[in-house]
C-alpha cells in the first residue's frame, strides 16, 4: 500500500518539479534541465520502492504512475481551469516586434530563443513578426506581420 502512495506522491512531485522548472518540451530542454529531471526521477523511483525491489513491488508502482497519469489527462480534457493549472497558459513573448520583457525573464528565455523559432519558419527578422507565443506545451508559436506591418 506505501508503494501506491508513494508513487501518487511522486507523480505529483515529479509534475510539479517539471512545470516549475519549464515548459519546453524534450527536444528543447537544456542538458542541465535534463539532468535535473532524470535525477529527482530516479530520487522519487527510490523512494517508492523502498527497499522492495520486487517485480510485484515494481509493477505496482509502474500501474500506479500509468493510471494516475491516465486519469490527470481525462481531467485536464474535461477542466479547462486545471488543464491551465497543470500545463499553463499561451504566453505572448514578442507583440508587434517588441519583446514582453517580464514574461521573457519569467520563462527564462533569451531573444535568441525566439529567434531560433522564427528562423526555423523561414523569418529573418524580428521586424517580420507580429506575434511570437509560447504554448502549453512548450513550443514558439511565429505569427508573420503583414506586408508594410509592423
Amino acid at each position: 500500500m506505501f508503494t501506491i502512495i508513494y508513487a501518487i506522491a511522486g507523480y505529483f512531485f515529479l509534475m510539479l518539479t517539471v512545470r516549475l522548472l519549464t515548459r519546453r518540451p524534450g527536444a528543447q530542454m537544456t542538458m542541465f534541465e535534463f539532468v535535473i529531471v532524470f535525477l529527482v526521477g530516479g530520487v522519487v523511483i527510490l523512494a517508492t520502492t523502498g527497499g522492495d525491489r520486487s517485480i510485484t513491488n515494481c509493477g505496482m508502482a509502474i500501474l500506479t504512475v500509468g493510471l494516475l497519469h491516465n486519469i490527470v489527462a481525462w481531467v485536464k480534457a474535461r477542466s479547462p481551469k486545471f488543464g491551465a493549472l497543470v500545463d499553463g497558459t499561451p504566453l505572448v513573448l514578442l507583440k508587434d516586434g517588441a519583446w514582453v520583457d517580464e514574461v521573457m525573464r519569467g520563462m527564462k528565455m533569451a531573444p535568441e530563443d525566439i529567434m531560433a523559432a522564427a528562423r526555423a519558419k523561414g523569418i529573418n527578422s524580428i521586424f517580420d513578426v507580429k506575434y511570437a507565443i509560447l504554448e502549453r506545451n512548450g513550443t514558439i508559436s511565429i505569427i508573420k506581420a503583414k506586408k508594410g506591418e509592423a
